[in-house]
């Protein structure tokens, strides 16, 4: 086998560009997207070596991680030199992380601001195509006893039942709700329906004793706070 033809494996490198060893020598955070990419693919094509498709690839997406893992498989296998098993290992890789985001998130599940609910919503519903409305139930100090997904629509709306949602609450002993959805449009301006549904909610809620706290609507990179905004 010629050297032309030979494939271009990470083992064939030369010691400077194996990301492999780097990491291994240098650690994790010395390698670029694109080298931790290649690492993932564990070779290129034959006149492709893995870091130099992990950046083709990165730079379709405009190098950012969020929107690499919203390609489906068969947008990864457009790339030559990808076929469904390295798609399979990306998206994989792309799904733990975004998992290991959410995980880490609600560990830290005291909510101390609307930026705290951001961080614990944000993996669940920011990349989503259509819209879902859930609910965080919150006892006296703040932390998060459950929270659940009230319904889920398409991206031109949702409904939402008042009475499951105080159900609920008083099944769980809540003493404070968070309302979230997503607006898939990416727009952070809330609708005449969004405001009019939190009223309801805060109204009925306050018979019960138990307080509306905030009404997040949440996109890919932003948030609206009701509460922060002071139209609560």
């Amino acid at each position: 086998m010629t050297e032309k033809s030979e494939s271009f494996s990470i083992k064939n490198w030369s010691q400077d560009d194996q990301p492999r060893e780097k990491l291994r020598d240098k650690g994790k955070s010395t390698l670029s997207d694109a080298e931790l990419v290649a690492i993932i693919l564990g070779s290129g094509s034959r006149n492709e070596s893995a870091v130099a498709l992990s950046k083709r690839i990165l730079a379709s997406v405009d190098h950012n991680l969020n929107e690499l893992g919203k390609l489906s498989l068969k947008q990864l296998m457009q790339f030559k030199g990808i076929g469904e098993a390295k798609a399979i290992s990306i998206a994989a890789v792309m799904e733990l992380g975004r998992r290991r985001r959410g995980e880490d998130a609600v560990e830290k599940n005291k909510i101390t601001s609307s930026a705290s609910v951001f961080e614990i919503m944000q993996p669940l519903l920011g990349e989503l195509p259509h819209e879902e409305f859930w609910i965080l139930y919150l006892n006296n100090s703040n932390r998060i006893i459950t929270k659940n997904q009230l319904s889920k629509g398409g991206i031109t709306g949702t409904l939402v039942d008042i009475r499951l949602v105080l159900k609920t609450a008083l099944e769980v002993g809540a003493v404070g709700l968070i309302l979230v959805h997503n607006h898939p449009s990416g727009t952070l301006k809330p609708s005449e329906a969004d405001k009019n549904l939190t009223q309801k909610l805060k109204i009925a809620a306050q018979s019960l004793d138990i307080k509306v706290l905030d009404h997040l609507i949440i996109t890919e990179k932003a948030y609206f706070s009701f509460a922060d905004e002071s139209v609560l």
